[in-house]
């Protein structure tokens, strides 16, 4: 008898360690949504550590494009993260927005990637980007 509470409490450790390491991988989560308030904004990012919700511009080919807003990002999970927008989107522009990390840069806290460049740039997770893409309404 010991033995099997012994093997279910193992197991169910197991399990909960399994789906805490899910709820921490790196991720965004957003919808289509309105901009024409200025402002873009992801329900849920899961960040390995600080840095930023960087959103590009993007399109049918689903390359990131030119910067257009930015917002912190805490390490772990945050909710409702807004990026005010630098440059106007329209209706049915596709933006893509990505984590960031916060190295490489000389200042810490201030925001200073430019496309292509290794400050502050896109977190990866087996090689692919973490981010998720929207139209704006």
């Amino acid at each position: 008898m010991k033995i099997l509470t012994l093997t279910t409490a193992i197991a169910i450790l197991g399990t909960g360690a399994a789906f805490a390491q899910d709820a921490m991988t790196p991720m965004v989560e957003a919808a289509d949504q309105d901009v024409s308030n200025g402002v873009v904004s992801a329900t849920r990012i899961v960040a390995p550590a600080n840095g930023w919700m960087v959103v590009h511009r993007t399109d049918a080919e689903m390359q990131p494009g030119p910067v257009v807003g930015y917002a912190p990002i805490r390490m772990g999970e945050t909710s409702d993260v807004a990026a005010i927008l630098t440059e106007e989107v329209a209706s049915g522009d596709m933006l893509m927005l990505m984590v960031h990390g916060e190295e490489g840069g000389e200042t810490t806290g201030a925001f200073e990637y430019t496309l292509g460049a290794t400050e502050d740039g896109p977190i990866r997770v087996d090689e692919e980007l973490v981010m998720a893409t929207i139209t704006a309404q």
